[in-house]
């Protein structure tokens, strides 16, 4: 049974901090229901942050969004019933609690789909910018390319020296 047309993302709330427990939730909800042809990922977005503590640098995981996790899926009412009864959740994000897919522009900014890496022509010494995250506008050269993993590793001038920073191809463009 094949739904592509109908696969789209959702945005679910949860409880404060809740969202890896809500994640690990639905992904036994959905093996324990044979839910695998109606939900096919769960995401939690995050960016890098540097922080500086005690004179020390170093780059923090943090949400992108607290407080919601992203739901890839075929929308029923069954679906709907089994993910808004799924403890941690309090409900989807949309008119009276039925789900509003997103639309490909933000499912594109929000960093949800992974980019297709023959779209990206990047070898090591390239310069690149950093489209978003934390460090959004910011100018860096490659210094490793991670094709499998859909990341690289480049060196970005901060605080007056060459910092290494890993980014998704997402959050990149070749200048």
């Amino acid at each position: 049974m094949e739904f592509n047309e109908n696969i789209k993302w959702y945005v679910i709330h949860t409880y404060a901090s809740y969202e890896t427990m809500v994640k690990n939730n639905l992904e036994k909800m959905i093996e324990n229901s044979n839910l695998q042809e109606f939900i096919y990922e769960i995401s939690i977005p995050t960016q890098d942050e540097i922080v500086e503590k005690d004179g020390k640098r170093k780059v923090v995981e943090r949400k992108k969004i607290p407080g919601y996790v992203f739901i890839k899926m075929v929308y029923t009412d069954h679906v709907w019933y089994m993910i808004t009864k799924t403890r941690g959740v309090t409900g989807f994000v949309g008119p009276q609690g039925r789900p509003l897919a997103l639309t490909p522009e933000e499912v594109k900014r929000m960093g949800l789909e992974k980019v297709d890496i023959q779209d990206i022509d990047i070898k090591v010494g390239d310069n690149i910018r950093i489209v978003s995250g934390a460090l959004d506008t910011f100018l860096a050269t490659v210094d490793e390319v991670h094709k499998d993993k859909q990341k690289v590793k480049a060196l970005v001038q901060m605080f007056g020296r060459q910092t290494p920073v890993e980014l998704d191809f997402a959050q990149i463009e070749k200048l």
